[in-house]
């Protein structure tokens, strides 16, 4: 059974960081910043294109990383980040 994102979360688009470059962020993006692709309803305008980062479409939604809330979502991220910078 594969888990679905939340409707206009968007964790996954703010709390990572993200080393690869993504159009309007060529230096990527750092961790807590919300990604300029992410549009005002909370989903990826690029989702699909072959211009969104390799990191973005490795990271799928599970039960575990996204919770019940979006504030799950973005707690269980930060700490992953923090947990695995350099």
């Amino acid at each position: 059974m594969s888990f679905q994102c939340r409707p206009a979360c968007g964790a996954c688009c703010t709390a990572p960081s993200i080393t690869s470059p993504i159009p309007g962020m060529p230096n990527g993006k750092p961790a807590g910043v919300r990604c300029v692709q992410l549009g005002e309803d909370n989903l990826c305008m690029i989702f699909g294109r072959p211009e969104r980062p390799a990191f973005c479409g490795g990271l799928q939604p599970s039960a575990e990383m996204c919770g019940e809330t979006r504030e799950q979502a973005m707690h269980w991220l930060t700490t992953l980040e923090l947990a695995t910078a350099p």
